[in-house]
């Protein structure tokens, strides 16, 4: 009799709300019927999903996450202290309140789909990235736009608005927090004064779709990274807000680039984020492209998606109708502070 393939099955009951609950026996017998043999663990607190994936990533064949963008990150982080060859396939179900990484390979919202995805998916070698020692999956952030996550397109161009708005009326950029920085990367280097930052690997992050333009590949061993000067006035910080709003991302302003290896000296400690989560404060950062370090459940069909999205750009139909209204207050509220002097 053949032996059955093994999935853990972790799961954030607390995400969303804890909607995950009332899809669990569904979910648990789809697998079931699908001829795996299922061990189900709900998450404990804050690393608990790292602690287990660590110590028993290795006894399974895949390791089915379900949660926000936290828990697929502590999982992703146990699962990288595992030989390549020995880690586990890994399988999303999206269950928190944001889940821009679901967005990556159109995961569906409704978590028995999601489950049926896992159980009819091939395989994709996907990138993964690490900061310090860390791992992320899709973005580490740092500055004005950092700190949060961005349900959807339009609520960051919404979010963008209301700042251009703001910004309108200010008196000065006096309280507008930069960072001098010698950025170093695959024998390049810049050394200027940047109020944001963003390096990811994602077809679409928080609006942003191909920032670095066409031909984003989530498994080449590259990341897609932005970052965005300090202006000398306000005139300078519209024109920036408002290449943003419009995604048009040819400014004197915005630098954009691909790298693998990228290394950040700065004059101060910079708070970063990593898939939405704070990540640290640091002066020095060693940023490093882990090509094809995961496999990843995915559609077939997705997958021919995004060979062909390789060559063109990228349609983000997900989620669009989706707000978060808490978000939008967050990052607008955060701006105006800055803008004000407060912290």
């Amino acid at each position: 009799m053949k032996e059955l393939e093994r999935i853990l099955f972790l799961y954030n009951a607390h995400a969303g709300k804890g909607k995950i609950k009332m899809d669990l026996s569904d979910i648990v017998e789809l697998f079931v019927n699908a001829d795996y043999e299922v061990t189900i663990h709900s998450t404990k607190g804050r690393g608990d999903a790292k602690e287990v994936a660590t110590a028993k990533g290795i006894d399974y064949d895949i390791i089915v996450a379900s949660g926000g963008d936290g828990t697929l990150s502590e999982v992703i982080n146990g699962v990288m202290t595992i030989e390549r060859d020995k880690r586990p396939k890994i399988g999303f179900i999206p269950a928190g309140t944001t889940n821009d990484f679901a967005m990556n390979f159109k995961i569906p919202k409704e978590k028995v789909n999601a489950a049926r995805q896992i159980v009819i998916g091939k395989p994709y070698p996907y990138d993964i990235g690490s900061f310090n020692g860390k791992y992320f999956h899709y973005v580490a952030s740092f500055g004005l736009f950092a700190g949060v996550s961005y349900t959807t397109p339009q609520a960051f161009k919404n979010i963008l608005g209301r700042m251009a708005y703001v910004a309108e009326g200010a008196k000065s950029l006096a309280y507008i927090q930069s960072y001098n920085m010698r950025v170093e990367f695959d024998g390049n280097v810049i050394e200027d004064e940047f109020i944001n930052g963003m390096i990811t690997n994602a077809n679409s992050v928080g609006g942003f779709k191909s920032i670095t333009g066409k031909n984003v590949t989530l498994n080449d061993g590259l990341f897609e990274v932005m970052l965005i000067k300090m202006p000398n006035n306000l005139i300078e910080l519209q024109s920036i807000l408002n290449c943003l709003i419009l995604q048009d991302l040819q400014n004197n302003y915005i630098y954009k680039f691909k790298a693998s290896h990228i290394k950040i000296k700065a004059d101060k400690n910079v708070d970063w984020t990593l898939d939405g989560e704070f990540g640290g404060e640091c002066i020095e950062t060693e940023i490093i492209n882990h090509k094809q370090a995961i496999d990843f459940l995915v559609n077939e069909n997705i997958i021919t998606e995004l060979k062909e999205n390789e060559e063109n750009d990228f349609e983000d139909n997900t989620l669009l109708n989706e707000s978060n209204q808490d978000v939008f207050e967050k990052i607008v509220k955060k701006f105006e502070r800055a803008i004000r002097g407060e912290k």
